[in-house]
């Protein structure tokens, strides 16, 4: 395959670049020029890949996480990101366009630029993607919410005029010419009804600091809620109670950078906290992940076979919270019912469950078999050999 330019398109939320950051690596690691349109503010994470960063301006509000409740609104967020995201896009690749563009599914304006230059695009989804009967099963329930139509013929009126050879808005926002969808097929619904458009390469290994099970602990527990849900300082307290001093269990609790330490009162000495950890790196070697059931930090706990308790906080976490649970390798509690007797017996009930045990085994190869980031570097060169 000869070297070539690949241009990812991706917004500054760091649970989506992470998910498909060893992406780029990898296709750096084989020779390509891989240029990486973003926001500042995760460039440091693009660079450690390996990738150039073209920088523009976003106006999702990732820096506080100050997203709405409602969808239609929050859907108009990314819709107006987009529509003010592709002439910065045209100004760095107008002159030089890539030879192929991939983008995630929130900076889908690189699938209007692709489309009007002609070159193949590549979508790179971090969650579930559409099935037959999407639209007759969810999309329509969307379009009866207030605000639906505007933003409709909104986008509709967008599509219109910036080039696009995909003009309808269902087209074009929920079925990409070709995706790599960065989950476990285990975790998609209805994987059946899935068309051949999408291929499921699971998560993908990335960069990133290693980490030593500490001598002496029979047991590891990780606590995280991820990037975008953490100022829960009640919850971390919870947890504290729960498995504080627990007999045989070391505990790593990650509290993100907007709660303070000194609110969770004592820290027991079984328990380490941090505002960030290398995720990946301690769910290799733990034992059980308490999780708000992202689909990301899902992912990572079926490739890491450690059965989980789902905490959900918001968007498609409900949904993925009961996928665990039915693939019986999980305990959903929401969190008014997160009490720590119930996160305690979860944790004991599901650790000493032969089951759950058996279940993770099979889980855990399948999601390793289907690739992960070499798998979906073949995939797109194979898109290069197309173009």
């Amino acid at each position: 395959m000869r070297s070539a330019h690949i241009a990812m398109v991706g917004i500054p939320a760091i649970s989506h670049v992470l998910p498909g950051i060893g992406v780029i690596r990898e296709l750096v690691a084989r020779g390509h020029r891989v240029t990486y349109a973003n926001d500042p503010v995760v460039a440091e994470v693009i660079a450690d890949a390996g990738a150039e960063l073209v920088p523009y301006t976003s106006t999702l509000p990732v820096a506080d996480h100050d997203w709405p409740d409602d969808p239609i609104a929050a859907m108009r967020i990314f819709l107006e990101d987009n529509i003010q995201l592709l002439p910065q896009l045209e100004a760095a690749y107008g002159a030089e366009p890539a030879d192929l563009y991939l983008y995630d599914i929130g900076g889908y304006a690189a699938r209007a630029l692709a489309e009007r230059q002609g070159r193949p695009v590549v979508q790179l989804s971090p969650a579930m993607v559409g099935w037959d009967g999407y639209d007759e099963e969810v999309a329509v329930h969307l379009r009866k919410l207030p605000g639906a139509d505007a933003y409709r013929a909104r986008f509709a009126e967008w599509l219109a005029g910036n080039g696009a050879t995909t003009t309808d808005v269902d087209a074009f926002s929920t079925r990409p010419a070709r995706c790599l969808a960065l989950i476990p097929r285990a975790m998609q619904p209805h994987a059946d009804r899935v068309d051949d458009r999408v291929t499921f390469v699971g998560p993908c290994e990335r960069p990133g600091p290693g980490w030593e099970r500490p001598a002496g602990a029979e047991n590891v527990l990780l606590i995280s809620l991820g990037s975008a849900y953490t100022r829960q300082p009640e919850f971390y307290r919870r947890c504290l109670a729960a498995f504080g001093d627990l007999p045989g269990w070391h505990v790593v609790m990650q509290i993100g950078r907007h709660t303070d330490p000194a609110e969770l009162g004592r820290i027991p000495g079984n328990v380490e906290v941090h505002s960030w950890v290398p995720q990946p790196a301690i769910l290799e070697r733990a034992d059980a992940f308490v999780t708000h059931a992202g689909m990301g930090g899902c992912g990572e706990g079926l490739v890491a076979g450690v059965p989980m308790i789902a905490v959900p906080q918001a968007a498609d976490q409900f949904m993925n919270a009961d996928r665990l649970v039915e693939l019986g390798v999980a305990r959903r509690i929401d969190t008014a019912g997160a009490t720590p007797d119930a996160l305690r017996s979860a944790l004991l009930e599901l650790t000493a469950d032969p089951e759950v045990a058996e279940r993770l085994g099979r889980l855990r190869a399948g999601s390793r078999a289907e690739g992960g980031a070499v798998r979906a570097a073949e995939l797109i060169e194979a898109e290069l050999g197309r173009g």
